[in-house]
């Protein structure tokens, strides 16, 4: 049984948004420590993650960066904008 394109979107969809979810959490879980997108793979997904796993982290980061929630340097070290930061206390209290 073949799902229709519309709902098979909204599966894709609402799993990048779990996935969103979990690094932006453990970014911020782990801050002011910086740590990079490998570090993160292998925090999240265990050291034997598959592509599946590891693209759906990249592209988690990625998102998170255009949306302006995560910085990322030129030596792959990925943190949290003050932004991103400041939600994640107004979330705690």
């Amino acid at each position: 049984m073949t799902m229709p394109a519309n709902e098979e979107n909204l599966t894709n969809e609402g799993e990048d948004t779990r996935i969103e979810s979990a690094v932006l959490q453990r970014v911020l879980d782990l801050h002011p420590t910086r740590v990079t997108a490998d570090e993160l793979v292998r925090d999240l997904a265990g050291e034997e993650a598959d592509f599946a796993a590891r693209d759906g982290i990249e592209r988690a980061i990625r998102e998170l960066t255009g949306a302006g929630l995560f910085h990322r340097t030129d030596d792959d070290f990925v943190t949290p904008t003050r932004a991103a930061v400041h939600f994640g206390e107004l979330l705690d209290t």
